[in-house]
């Protein structure tokens, strides 16, 4: 293929369909790539910028770009180009969350362990928003513990409570009290660690990515997508596997292991993340297109593309 033509750049697939969304983000959430060296991608770095500055080592392939192209948008920021720590990327969202969550559905009876399995899973997340925030929105030190703090009590408080009231309920009624705990800290977690692009708005830009002005009401609709995005991501493995297990235990031969309650539990959360990270991340087009009637916000513009 004629390299002069190959726009590294341009999505590989087309990101208007959810299919080709979710073949993107299979592609950038691949747990693979989190095992790799900070060398590794610092080459694959230098591949993406130089081949944007139009210069291009002899023998490069399309292949190896796209290649390169997966390790950038896996490792660095799209905004600021700096490389995100490692926690915090969406390739470490499969082996992270499944560690996190097959705990806090294992550990859900007694008010300590809930206490500290929903404090790990906020600071999780936390780590998360903040690493994947938009760079153009800064947010300071402050305003981070604020949002911190307020997401875990949060948590804490819907798992306290509910942990307490359910113990008159059925069993699997229990069982689900950390997904209404972690669904309750999203609404709250996420706006507040991005409360600047709520209170400032985020960058409008044209089709040719001029920066046009500011939108409080696409950081408004941006985030709710966000937060809508990282419930629907926990929804199943922490509704079904409860399910799962409740049955699975009724056997005796899982009655003889209780010691491997906790493994098989992760080992499951893991194989339904590995399917809904990136299926949730593809509910919405990343860029999004603004309507006139929104246009009051940011002067007299008349569109232009919105970054989540």
């Amino acid at each position: 293929m004629d390299l002069s033509t190959f726009d590294i750049d341009a999505p590989r697939w087309d990101q208007s369909t959810f299919m080709g969304r979710l073949k993107h983000f299979f592609n950038i959430t691949d747990c693979r790539t989190a095992l790799l060296p900070d060398s590794r991608l610092d080459e694959a770095k230098v591949l993406v910028e130089s081949f944007r500055a139009g210069s291009v080592p002899p023998g490069t392939s399309v292949e190896q770009l796209h290649y390169a192209k997966k390790l950038y948008d896996s490792a660095f920021h799209p905004d600021s180009g700096d490389r995100m720590n490692l926690i915090g990327r969406m390739s470490f969202q499969v082996p992270g969350g499944m560690a996190i969550t097959g705990f806090m559905l294992q550990f859900y009876r007694t008010v300590p362990a809930v206490v500290f399995w929903q404090w790990v899973n906020q600071s999780f997340n936390a780590l998360v928003n903040y690493t994947n925030r938009n760079a153009a929105s800064p947010i300071t030190p402050k305003q981070i513990g604020v949002a911190y703090v307020t997401a875990t009590s949060t948590a804490l408080a819907t798992a306290v409570g509910l942990n307490l009231y359910t113990k008159r309920a059925p069993p699997l009624v229990a069982r689900w009290v950390p997904f209404a705990a972690v669904a309750a800290a999203n609404c709250v977690n996420i706006p507040m660690m991005r409360q600047q692009e709520i209170l400032n708005g985020i960058a409008v830009t044209d089709e040719n990515g001029n920066k046009l002005g500011h939108s409080k009401k696409a950081a408004v609709k941006g985030i709710t997508q966000v937060v809508i995005s990282r419930i629907t991501m926990a929804a199943p493995g922490m509704i079904i596997l409860p399910i799962v297990m409740q049955r699975l235990e009724k056997y005796k031969f899982m009655q003889r292991i209780t010691f491997l309650h906790g493994p098989i539990q992760v080992m499951l959360v893991g194989v339904f993340l590995v399917f809904m990270v990136p299926a949730a991340c593809s509910l919405f087009p990343q860029v999004q297109v603004t309507h006139r009637s929104d246009c009051h916000e940011y002067g007299s513009v008349a569109g232009g593309g919105l970054r989540k």
